[in-house]
């Protein structure tokens, strides 16, 4: 869609809350660190240096005790018994990176504990998301006695009672919200399950694959030091797959993403490597959080969204540098398959909102046609929150079924999942949480979940919820910026949920000259204060074109870059106003 067509931008509600001087003033001294950065620690709660230094620094031994998670020494117990046992061993796991690097780094764990194991990952087409009966009856007739589900199974209790049935013992490993029964299996790993003392209930799947593999490799014969080694070795999946799963980026998560990266500096697996290479990511380079989320993690999404996501974990626990190299390009090549058709769909949507307008009265918005990918109605939906500031959901209708399946996507104050109990006899299947989840439905019922939806909606939220809201993590001044201030920002990441790159202030700033206009979507322009000139870059912002001009307030993050050293990147602009 050309911007001239898309639906008008929204102008965000500015905020700005300077951070108590004091405490500012104690980081500056004590640490060392620029007015800026300092004014971003104490807002993001870090206003004690000893809490600043640890945030800074961060250590592994900062990392939670993995015996603490409810059911982790007993599914030990278990896998340790079949493993010697030599039972057959299957992982049952999901279709996306979280899903695929938790089969992978569980099947490297049981391998070095002396084990075997198989593994199933659902075709999302075919199979859709989670535990399926008829995949545990097969299992049963190869002889499995024992499934480990990793990022799955928390909400599969028929499932699990099928396989009880079948005298086949589950492990549930997971990291979604329960129901109000978890499921009776021989053991349950879930930080969020209750009763579970464990303090980070933010782990993502393949974090609490790791911690079991941890658990497993302590309980081996391993020695101690190759047991370090190899959980240095798989904390880069975790890693990867913490940063994909959109997880908050804080406490524990955010020292797995710190260590994890940095181990991708220098991968000896092939498949990894061939991934990091068709990402554009040098040898001896560690990737950012935002290179996986938006360069790595995407085209590992993008076998379970276009294809078969079995093939990524081919790649990293069996392929050559050959196939490794091999099955990369055909990922790339299918994110570039997904890129044209999410692009299509939301153009489609984004038509529709056009000929219909959004308005006020609409607190949520359900989308659905017939034929649409459910590879990437997710990754639809999440760009039409974007733009509407208000829960979205996504459904392709299959006339075939006469269903419909797909995903939504949430503001930061609406529960989702919330939103699902209160009407369940609508779906078929369903789950999820606060900001992502599943449905499968009836198609002729699609019309009265848009209503229901839309009236659970309205108890929640107000006009004013979306209308997008703008907080400054500091002010800056164009003199201030440059590569000693970014090399601080540098020390706050990985970035990510909940651990965002600092957005600055830069107010009453003048642009010179013509902004540029690039690929039709982008503007690059300068802007001047104090005698400083900046550059900005500012990405899909086409449609503001008419607002790059005069004296303005631009909100921007500053970041390392690889051409220009760094850059500041555009969120907003308005005309220059008081705070």
């Amino acid at each position: 869609m050309h911007p001239a067509l898309s639906p008008a931008h929204r102008p965000a509600h500015w905020i700005w809350r300077p951070p108590p001087t004091g405490a500012v003033a104690a980081l500056r001294q004590e640490l060392g660190l620029g007015a800026a950065v300092a004014q971003v620690l104490v807002r993001r709660g870090y206003g004690d240096p000893a809490a600043a230094q640890a945030f800074l620094h961060p250590s592994l031994d900062q990392l939670h005790d993995g015996q603490l998670l409810l059911g982790l020494p007993r599914a030990v117990a278990r896998l340790h018994r079949a493993i010697s046992q030599r039972e057959k061993i299957l992982l049952y796991g999901d279709y996306d990176v979280d899903g695929t690097m938790s089969i992978v780094l569980l099947t490297k764990a049981i391998e070095l504990a002396g084990g075997s194991s198989e593994f199933h990952v659902p075709h999302r087409l075919r199979e859709g998301y989670g535990m399926r009966p008829e995949i545990i009856t097969e299992a049963a007739a190869r002889g499995v006695s024992l499934i480990v589900s990793v990022d799955t199974g928390i909400r599969a209790g028929a499932v699990v009672e099928h396989a009880r049935s079948l005298a086949i013992d589950v492990i549930v490993t997971d990291h979604h919200l329960p129901e109000e029964q978890v499921p009776a299996a021989v053991a349950v790993v879930n930080p969020n399950q209750p009763g579970c003392p464990y303090p980070n209930k933010h782990l993502c799947g393949a974090g609490v694959a790791f911690k079991l593999a941890e658990g497993l490799l302590q309980a081996s014969t391993l020695a101690p030091e190759r047991q370090r080694k190899v959980l240095d070795s798989l904390l880069k999946l975790a890693a990867m797959a913490t940063v994909a799963d959109v997880v908050p980026l804080r406490g524990e998560n955010r020292v797995l993403v710190h260590y994890g990266l940095l181990g991708l500096e220098r991968t000896p697996n092939p498949g990894l490597r061939a991934l990091l290479d068709v990402a554009g990511i040098p040898p001896g380079k560690a990737p950012t959080a935002r290179q996986v989320g938006f360069q790595i993690g995407p085209r590992i999404n993008a076998a379970g969204r276009m294809a078969d996501a079995r093939e990524v974990v081919e790649l990293l626990l069996h392929a050559t540098p050959e196939h490794a190299a091999r099955i990369a390009t055909q990922l790339d090549e299918l994110n570039s398959e997904r890129q044209q058709t999410e692009a299509g769909m939301v153009a489609t949507i984004l038509e529709q909102c056009v000929q219909t307008p959004v308005t006020d009265q609409q607190p949520a918005l359900v989308f659905w046609g017939e034929g649409w990918h459910k590879g990437v109605v997710g990754i639809v939906a999440s760009r039409i929150v974007e733009r509407f500031h208000r829960p979205v959901f996504v459904l392709g209708e299959d006339p075939a079924t006469g269903l419909a399946t797909g995903s939504g996507r949430s503001v930061a104050l609406f529960h989702l999942l919330d939103a699902l109990e209160s009407m369940p006899e609508l779906f078929t299947k369903f789950g999820g949480h606060k900001q992502a989840a599943g449905v499968t439905l009836e198609r002729a019922r699609l019309p009265e979940f848009r209503q229901r939806l839309e009236a659970f909606a309205a108890r929640v939220l107000s006009p004013e919820d979306f209308r997008p809201q703008l907080e400054l993590d500091g002010l800056v001044t164009a003199p201030e910026v440059g590569a000693a201030l970014v090399a601080q920002i540098a020390a706050l990441a990985p970035f990510g949920n909940e651990n965002d790159p600092p957005l600055f202030g830069l107010m009453d700033a003048q642009v010179v000259g013509t902004p540029r206009v690039v690929k039709e979507q982008h503007v690059f322009f300068d802007v001047e204060q104090g005698g400083r000139r900046l550059k900005v870059k500012a990405w899909r912002k086409a449609e503001q074109l008419p607002s790059f001009t005069g004296r303005v307030d631009l909100a921007v993050t500053l970041e390392e870059d690889r051409y220009d050293g760094w850059s500041a990147t555009l969120r907003e602009i308005r005309p220059a106003l008081p705070l």
